[in-house]
């Protein structure tokens, strides 16, 4: 019997039926892999799934309908939500004239073309009838008829989505009463439906059979039912069993629709009723009202199957018209392209359409389609497009909008070399309603971000392989050397213990031998050893001691015991013996003490005694134990050096990323006064608050302050951000502001203003603030650094000037940066400390030739000039007549070298008035041929030289430094610096922590960091008074190390020298004068000390490497009395070592030397504690006021003074601050 049911709900509805027979439904998931539902035992459940149809889903064994849905402009590519809802069947359309006219409930035909087709197929089995099937429509298009407006009927049921509760209760009323009372017997009340909207529905039966509506699907939608209680209770009665009924809808995940269970089969059940509408224009007949039998069902199915193949037909119709219009339309105004639907959304499918015959493609015979998204960045595409179905040479084809997109750009070719690019502007189609420019590119840059991210964890993880393979290999090399070693030593023992055993006896008359005891004692045995006292040089001895060991003393003094007068007759004594494991040979001598407090010893005249142990000759078998056992002894001992070196070293990478990790905080903690972030740490993709205070600015006083940004040195992709005024911050004089940091950021650049348009700046004189911005995506560029100097430490030093060139390169460099060195190839060069040099390349210039040569130093790649006219073959850096003229040549050559080998640097970095002519050189003969892109900075390191051509060279170059702030200001008003004083900067020279490094200082007997600083400075206090003979005693040590000359304050010195041997110190002074008077005064001072202060006095005039170590970590006090000094770098290396500096207030010495009692404060604006002892005046009171302090906190408070030294040891004089102070500069010579 067939009976038309109402499908109200895609709910659970449940029929408890012991005798069911449950079969398991697979249904699709949306990336097209099967899953299988769970099933209740004691009901029959009809479920609800969810599905997506996507390209990857298997249909294979799923039974396709061939006819298709169609589309207007307004619907939705399969698989995807549509924008316009479907009406329901009491909404009505009005039509007159051809025109439409729309009220409550009613869809313009425009609408109309865009309506999907919703369905939803019942499938319900029997035991005896395997898969009768219904299809039940779920909602029916509008027919377009011009001669009625009656009400279209919908054939199946009507779905509402806003009546859960209303649903909710008419299942209760049917679980209490067994009916629901108001619903009316034949007709569901279409005011409780509303539109099925978002998809098509498809109803699937239990054993796999797919009904689908152009393969689309719809979302669940609430839907009421109304059962027919006789007709099912007579179904029930007879027999009929319903086993399963399925409901496959579309959504994200499955879902189940529960109503509950009907109660007892035997109980009250509704009976299902359903309505049909009419199609009007259709052959379609409309389904007979539900008679009492079971056999109408098949001939339903048949007709309603016959009704949506009509329906969908009709659909696909409208959108083929539609898109025959729109196709019309551009053909008439000559447009080659036009795409469907028109308002293009991300995450879904459309379809584009090329008219070939207005295009450069006309003649060609295939038609392909090449582009990508959002400007070409995103996921290019190509594909081949199809004749369609439009009329005129209109070609298509398909293509899904990734949810990214809010471009499409294209173009059109033959596949091989013609293209339609329309005009070399190509096509692209604007993506509404998902991401902007800008979101896209901050998805890309989250996107590298997590490639960064996986990218580092696979280096990370690669390494460690690499390492662990290195590890292996080196394991095994190491362990053949130490089996080399050990059959080595082992042959070499056995050679020796073969030797003895010849030489080796058993006694001496008269004077010892070994009694009957030992017989047939062996290793671990007890030997008794008698001694003649009277025999030797220990006849007067009271005690007599043995001191012995075995097999010619391999493992030291191992046996210590007294001797016993013996009841023999005579005067022996003696003493038993226990044999070591092992031993072949007992050796030994007669002392009379112990180890450490015997005066007179017995030692067989210089040769010992030795004695064959009994019973103890080896044989082949001991010799290859004896190799095996120092074979484990090598790996061992290996292995314990190889941890001790490993885990030095570690600490010692520790303690340096620490150290710039707090050089960093300082550094913007330096300028806190003025501007400061929350958080410190600026990190990309976060929010920041800025602060700054005006009152230490030009600003001061202002009404408003603007803050304006950008990032990444103002190039970043969204410029600079628009201007923002500062407001007051809570309990504060600073002014703040907020800003969202990109991720591409990797530094934050800002200055002020007073009003939004401008009028007076603070930017920091020109430099700009900047402030790094950690863990973005994009790293900063590495600039290309060129120094031109003449000294470089350690092959080619003379002073300061080539420890500033190498370390200030080596820090730049492990910033990321190409830092590359021009030196002149002198011939009393340190060549042995040039790594792989080797000859690069020859070019004539000057009339000469002029060699080049190429090495690495300290790391750095290093280019040596050697004209061959002789002018650095001379034997010595400075001190010749034409100093003038061979460095002048130099600076040129480096240039025309530069030039010559296409080098494009950023900065050329000259030094001092030796490599001055590199400044006007360049921008008189260079800049505009070929090296325009460079920037000249110029350092002075002692303006006492050179005064001329350094003023030249600042005249002409875009920044000059010198060595530090307070040197600056000491020479600001000098007439070669005044007029410059704009582009004129002081920044502190720094000192290499991998040379001066008391933790990995081989001159030292101890290694010591901050942590045991007490321990090793008094080790090497120690030993340097040993060293230098003078007293071991606990007394204040001062030290000196200088050249002496009348800069460095020598009567400064000679006076502190007296003074602290008036304290009751020790002093020792390094170093000598070039000035011969000056030396000879030196030595008439250190022979009178030597002879007056023996103990408490050194005065070592000359230069001593190794003794300049000892001598920073083993003083406790570092004298540095300059009347001038630029930097200074003697109080930056003692405070490395954790010796105090005693300085004169000067130049650099000032600015890194904070006294204890006076500059507290001076030192917390630069973000440190005071950290030493200065003094003002040039004479005797100064240094006495400064020294008498230091060496009375030495006396009175030594928990006090070993906190200070801890202290200055952590603070950090490297190049980590003034390399990123440069950096700035070199970036703001640039801009």
């Amino acid at each position: 019997m067939e009976v038309p049911l109402p499908l109200q709900s895609c709910r659970t509805v449940s029929f408890q039926r012991p005798h069911c027979r449950i079969k398991p439904l697979f249904g699709f998931l949306p990336n097209g892999t099967a899953q299988s539902f769970g099933w209740r035992m004691d009901h029959m459940e009809a479920k609800v799934t969810f599905r997506i149809t996507a390209a990857s889903a298997d249909f294979s064994k799923r039974r396709q309908r061939k006819t298709s849905t169609p589309r207007s402009k307004d619907s939705t590519p399969r698989g995807f939500k549509p924008r316009t809802q479907v009406p329901t069947s009491t909404q009505k359309k009005d039509r007159k004239n051809g025109e439409e006219k729309e009220g409550p409930g009613t869809s313009s035909q425009k609408e109309f073309r865009s309506l999907n087709t919703e369905t939803a197929d019942l499938k319900i089995r029997s035991d005896k009838e395997e898969t009768p099937i219904i299809n039940l429509v779920a909602e029916l298009d509008e027919a377009r008829d011009d001669e009625s407006n009656d009400e279209r009927n919908v054939a199946g049921l009507e779905v509402s989505s806003t009546r859960e509760s209303y649903f909710e209760s008419k299942i209760s009323q049917f679980e209490e009463n067994g009916q629901i009372s108001d619903v009316n017997e034949r007709v569901i009340e279409s005011k409780d439906a509303e539109k099925i909207s978002k998809s098509e529905e498809k109803v699937t039966a239990a054993r796999g059979v797919d009904v689908s509506v152009h393969g689309r699907v719809i979302e669940r939608e609430e839907m009421y039912a109304e059962s027919s209680n006789n007709q099912l209770r007579e179904n029930i009665k007879k027999d009929q069993p319903v086993e399963e009924i399925m409901i496959l809808k579309d959504g994200k995940n499955s879902t189940e629709g529960n109503i509950g269970s009907i109660q007892n089969a035997a109980g009250p059940v509704e009976s299902i009723k359903t309505t049909h509408d009419s199609y009007k224009g259709s052959s379609l007949v409309k389904p007979e009202p539900v008679d009492d039998s079971y056999t109408s069902i098949s001939e339903l199915k048949r007709k309603e199957d016959e009704f949506l193949k009509l329906k969908l037909e009709s659909e696909e119709s409208l959108r083929k018209e539609t898109i025959d219009r729109i196709a019309d339309d551009n053909f008439k105004k000559g447009i080659k392209l036009f795409y469907y639907p028109e308002l293009v959304k991300p995450d879904q499918n459309i379809e584009i359409f090329f008219n070939r015959s207005f295009s450069t493609l006309k003649n060609e015979p295939d038609v392909m389609i090449m582009g990508a998204f959002n400007d070409w960045k995103w996921k290019s595409f190509s594909m081949k497009l199809s004749k369609s179905h439009l009329k005129g040479d209109w070609w298509s084809c398909q293509m899904y909008v990734p949810k990214e997109a809010y471009k499409i750009d294209f173009v059109f070719y033959n596949g091989k070399d013609v293209y339609e690019n329309n005009d070399e502007q190509d096509f692209c189609i604007a993506v509404e309603g998902g991401m902007d420019v800008f979101d896209f590119e901050n998805f890309l840059l989250e996107d590298k971000l997590r490639e960064q991210e996986e990218l580092l964890r696979y280096k990370a993880e690669k390494e460690r392989q690499e390492e662990e393979q290195r590890r292996i290999e080196a394991e095994r090399v190491a362990s053949e050397a130490d089996r080399a070693q050990a059959t080595e030593e082992a042959a070499k023992t056995r050679r020796m213990m073969q030797e003895l055993i010849k030489s080796a006896v058993a006694s001496v008359d008269n004077v010892w031998y070994i009694g009957p005891k030992s017989r047939d004692v062996e290793g671990n045995g007890m030997v008794r050893l008698y001694y003649n006292r009277s025999s030797g040089p220990l006849s007067h001895a009271k005690d007599l001691w043995i001191h012995g060991g075995h097999n010619n003393w391999k493992d030291g003094l191992s046996i210590v015991s007294k001797l016993i007068k013996s009841e023999k007759v005579g005067d022996w004594w003696f003493v038993d013996v226990v044999v070591p494991d092992g031993a072949l040979v007992l050796d030994w001598v007669f002392a009379d003490g112990p180890p450490h407090q015997a005066v007179v010893y017995d030692n067989n005249n210089f040769q010992d005694f030795h004695a064959i142990v009994p019973n103890s000759i080896p044989d082949e078998l001991y010799w290859v134990d004896e190799e095996q056992r120092i074979f484990r002894r090598l790996q061992t001992e290996r292995r314990l050096r190889e941890e001790a070196i490993r885990a030095k070293a570690e600490k010692t990478a520790r303690q340096k990323t620490e150290t710039k990790e707090r050089t960093l905080k300082t550094f913007l903690l330096s300028q806190k006064h003025i501007v400061y972030t929350e958080p410190l740490d600026v990190r990309a993709g976060s929010t920041v608050t800025l602060f700054y205070n005006p009152a230490n600015t030009v600003l001061n006083g202002k009404s408003e302050v603007w803050f304006r940004c950008s990032f990444n040195r103002w190039t970043h992709r969204m410029g600079p951000l628009p201007p923002q005024k500062m407001i007051p911050a809570e309990n504060s004089s600073h002014l703040k502001a907020t800003v969202k940091v990109p991720l591409d950021a990797y530094m934050m650049d800002f200055v002020f203003s007073e009003r939004e348009d401008g009028g007076i700046f603070d930017n920091k004189n020109g430099m700009d603030y900047h402030i790094p911005v950690l863990g973005g995506v994009v790293k900063e560029p590495p600039m290309h650094i060129v120094h031109i100097a003449v000294e470089m430490a350690p092959i080619a030093k003379v002073g300061g000037l080539g420890d500033v060139v190498t370390s200030l390169s080596r820090a730049v460099q492990d910033m990321n940066h190409n830092v590359e060195i021009i030196l002149p190839k002198y011939d009393c060069m340190k060549f042995s400390q040039v790594k792989d040099l080797q000859f690069h390349k020859s070019y004539f210039w000057g009339g000469t030739e002029i060699k080049v040569w190429f090495g690495k130093v300290e790391g750095l790649s290093v280019y040596f000039l050697e004209p061959q006219n002789g002018l650095f073959w001379v034997g010595c850096i400075y001190g010749r007549g034409n100093d003038a003229e061979r460095f002048g040549f130099f600076c040129h050559a480096a240039l025309e070298f530069l030039l010559q080998s296409g080098s494009h640097p950023d900065i050329i970095h000259c030094h001092d008035w030796s490599s001055a002519p590199v400044a006007w050189l360049f921008k008189e003969q260079y800049m505009h041929y070929g090296l325009s892109k460079a920037r000249i900075v110029f350092t002075i390191h002692n303006l006492e030289f050179g005064a001329q051509l350094i003023g030249k060279a600042m005249t002409l170059s875009d920044k000059a430094t010198t060595v530090s702030p307070t040197y600056s200001q000491e020479v600001s008003r000098n007439p070669v610096i005044a007029p410059h004083l704009y582009k004129f900067h002081g920044i502190l020279n720094g000192i290499d922590p991998d040379i001066w490094d008391p933790y990995n200082d081989k001159f030292l007997p101890v290694s010591y960091t901050s942590e045991n600083v007490v321990e090793g400075k008094g080790a090497a206090k120690e030993a340097l008074q040993q060293k230098l003979g003078l007293k071991k005693a606990d007394l204040p040590l001062v030290g000196i190390i200088t050249r002496l000359t009348h800069q460095k304050g020598i009567h400064l010195i000679k006076h502190a020298i007296w003074r602290t041997l008036e304290r009751n110190g020790q002093v020792v002074l390094l170093g000598s004068a070039p000035d011969p008077r000056i030396q000879n005064d030196f030595v008439n001072l250190a022979n009178q000390l030597h002879s007056s202060y023996n103990d408490r006095a050194r005065l070592c005039l000359t230069y001593d490497e190794p003794l300049s170590h000892l001598i920073y970590a083993g003083a406790d006090f570092i004298l540095v009395p300059s009347i001038f000094e630029p930097c200074g770098l003697t109080q930056l290396t003692a405070m490395r070592y954790g010796s105090i500096p005693v300085v004169r207030k000067t130049g650099g010495l000032y600015d890194t030397v904070f006294d204890v009692d006076h500059d507290k404060e001076r030192a917390q604006a630069q973000g440190l504690e005071p950290n030493g002892f200065n003094f003002d005046g040039a004479d005797a009171g100064g240094v006495d006021y400064a020294l008498n302090r230091a060496i009375s906190g030495w006396y009175d408070g030594r928990e006090w003074f070993n906190s200070l030294c801890k202290r200055v040891m952590e603070q950090d004089w490297s190049w980590n601050r003034p390399a990123l102070d440069y950096l700035e500069l070199y970036h703001a010579a640039r801009k």
